[in-house]
């Protein structure tokens, strides 16, 4: 059976994390260009992910509904139109060929 952690290692755990803390705050108070830096980036990251989570809860159903196309059969929603390695051009001047032999 394996033994509990006992309770020295919990608290050389909770001792290293407050240390690691402790220092954080103080390299956070100091007024070192690298804290500025290191301050900015982190801000622009937060306000990057919070934009990003407002704009998917107003446009993420309508980038769902353009991903998953509206349709009967088939996994995403049907079949598409044309052949997978053609486009829609090709496909079409095909189809003008096609009519001009038959």
């Amino acid at each position: 059976m394996e033994e509990p952690w006992d309770f020295e290692f919990l608290s050389r755990i909770v001792d290293s994390l407050v240390s690691f803390l402790a220092e954080f705050v103080d390299d956070w108070l100091a007024n070192d260009m690298r804290v500025a830096v290191f301050k900015i980036l982190f801000s622009w990251l937060v306000l990057s992910l919070i934009a990003i989570h407002f704009a998917w809860k107003v446009y993420g159903n309508t980038v769902n509904d353009m991903y998953y196309r509206q349709g009967t059969g088939g996994q995403n929603g049907g079949t598409p139109d044309t052949a997978p390695h053609l486009s829609g051009w090709e496909n079409a001047a095909r189809e003008i060929l096609k009519s001009h032999h038959e």
